[in-house]
């Protein structure tokens, strides 16, 4: 699944390449706090790294123009989550927003039951994603198919969470901590691990902590952009953005001298002495030429990067 992007003709926009780390509000979607984030930067080409929900809060990392082709990369990433499960009350959703489906009583719980719960859902597991949801089905999101009413049957999947921990126990409301692997669905998490403890569950507060590489980000919230940008205009939004290469850190780098890189930028293969694998090729400077894969003494750009403006 590519990460979604905007690009809307706009008379006031400007070539930019970067990443930003948003705080996205609840509220909003993942898509408009990305149009609202384009526009105050008045950026030309825009995207962002996997959908939170209105009701989630926290990173949304926001590419602008190169910074785009990677999007994908850190869609695919292991993301980490606090959330409050409410116990006793299923909803449509699987979280807050939804319609209430049941309610039951909660049995007495204590951290043993409810660890040992936890425990079933932890490592790789299979996974019914909700039916309120931006999976596609014969070309349409879930959602929509749902919101009219019709009967939608959602197969399971294999996802990994590394982590499904108890945070903190009061009263029917359990706070927990989340690390999983993409396409994991912590409201179905919630929704399983009420049934499990036998009174039903749902989602009622959903927190983005980091999404790899940015394990410690510091983030900017909409409002705080938006003083920003009054106080300093453009040139003080982009002193907050983060390199394209910021994205990339966890990949092996193949340094390459002028020449090398000018021709791996044009899509020839390069001669390469390094170990084989998926590495970054970088310029003399430590600018990112290209996602490249070395094999056989040889570099070949996968995903190329154009260089900066001089």
């Amino acid at each position: 699944m590519s990460a979604p992007q905007s690009r809307i003709p706009n008379p006031k926009s400007r070539p930019l390449s970067g990443l930003l780390l948003l705080d996205k509000p609840q509220g909003l979607s993942s898509n408009r706090a990305l149009q609202k984030v384009r526009r105050l930067f008045g950026a030309d080409k825009a995207g962002h790294t996997g959908s939170l929900d209105p009701l989630a809060t926290g990173l949304l990392p926001v590419c602008f123009g190169e910074a785009t082709k990677i999007a994908g990369l850190l869609l695919g990433s292991r993301k980490a989550y606090e959330t409050t499960a409410r116990l006793g009350l299923t909803t449509t959703t699987e979280d807050s927003e939804g319609e209430v489906l049941a309610r039951r009583p909660v049995p007495p719980l204590d951290a043993a039951t409810i660890n040992a719960a936890l425990a079933t859902l932890t490592g790789r597991i299979r996974q019914v994603p909700p039916v309120y949801s931006a999976l596609k089905q014969g070309g349409e999101p879930l959602y929509a198919k749902a919101r009219r009413g019709e009967s939608v049957e959602v197969a399971a999947r294999e996802v990994e969470v590394q982590r499904f921990e108890l945070l903190e126990h009061a009263g029917e409301e359990l706070r927990l901590l989340v690390e999983c692997g993409s396409g994991t669905y912590v409201r179905s998490l919630v929704r399983d691990l009420g049934e499990r403890l036998g009174c039903g569950a749902h989602v009622g507060a959903l927190r983005r902590l980091w999404v790899e590489p940015f394990r410690e980000p510091r983030m900017h919230t909409l409002e705080a952009l938006e003083h920003v940008a009054a106080d300093g205009g453009t040139a003080a939004l982009d002193a907050l953005l983060l390199p394209l290469e910021a994205g990339l850190v966890d990949f092996p780098k193949a340094r390459l001298d002028a020449a090398a890189a000018a021709r791996l930028r044009q899509g020839q293969v390069v001669d390469w002495t390094g170990p084989p694998g998926t590495c970054v090729a970088v310029d003399t400077d430590g600018r990112a030429v290209a996602l490249a894969e070395a094999a056989g003494g040889r570099l070949r750009a996968v995903r190329g990067f154009n260089a900066p403006p001089a």
